[in-house]
């Protein structure tokens, strides 16, 4: 007689709610850190789409005008450079969560060098994963999302293994098996970030009109700088646990690179 089959071991989930809950809780405990590496990206994006299309039309008070070609570059360049801080704040705010993780003290010094010594490679994957994503978009959205979820660690493969150009492979590598799930966070967070940018400009037009410019550009960088840091730091959790799953590595373990 034939024994019984073997069961196949269930495939340890990714944790979605725990990963959420966790860059909340990270966001609230370190809201002070957070938010001053996070208005980084937010104060610079401001002030280059302003250079550009005009502060009012970036708080939602009138519509942008490209009137030329030159326009057209100018806001590319833009874009650009606000990829260029966001990536180096997704950078910063990976060895902030491992921190905030393990109950240690936030140190800004401990967390420059990692990021300058690896700033190239992680600007130019962040760009070419852009990139992909947006190409992917232009057909569904789901695509894009799927697309993401592949190279969704490449920042923190980057930061925490300091292997160049060589982390949107590990990224695909880490994510592989996971991805849907990580396409489904992801979507949160899409979702999240664009409601807070819609109040961002809801509530900045408001700040307008009762205490003019200035009180609407606070409003503004106040509302995006705190999107930017609940967008950023999940990426870092995502791969702690890839990495918890497949290697058995715990963030201790992770985090020890620092040390």
């Amino acid at each position: 007689m034939g024994g019984a089959p073997a069961q196949i071991p269930a495939k340890p989930s990714l944790g979605v709610g725990n990963i959420i809950a966790d860059s909340l809780g990270i966001c609230l405990k370190r809201f002070a850190a957070v938010f001053v590496i996070s208005l980084l990206p937010s104060a610079i994006g401001l002030f280059l789409y302003s250079q550009v299309i005009g502060v009012e039309a970036i708080l939602g008070l009138a519509q942008p005008q490209f009137n030329d070609t030159a326009a057209g570059v100018a806001y590319a360049l833009a874009v650009l450079g606000s990829l260029v801080v966001y990536y180096i704040t997704i950078a910063l705010l990976v060895q902030l969560a491992y921190d905030a993780k393990l109950q240690r003290p936030v140190r800004f010094g401990r967390y420059i060098l990692p990021t300058l010594t690896a700033i190239v490679p992680i600007v130019l994957t962040g760009i070419a994963v852009t990139l992909l994503v947006v190409f992917a978009s232009l057909a569904l959205l789901v695509p894009g999302l799927w697309v993401y979820a592949v190279f969704s660690v490449t920042v923190p493969a980057i930061v925490i293994e300091r292997i160049g150009f060589r982390g949107m492979a590990r990224s695909a590598s880490l994510t592989k098996e996971y991805r849907w799930p990580i396409a489904g966070l992801l979507l949160l967070v899409l979702l999240f970030t664009s409601g807070m940018s819609f109040a961002a400009q809801f509530f900045s037009s408001i700040a307008y009109d009762a205490g003019g410019l200035a009180g609407a550009i606070v409003f503004y960088l106040l509302v995006t700088t705190i999107a930017t840091g609940l967008a950023s730091l999940p990426l870092a959790l995502i791969y702690a646990r890839l990495r918890e799953i497949k290697e058995g590595i715990s963030v201790d373990q992770i985090a020890s690179v620092f040390d």
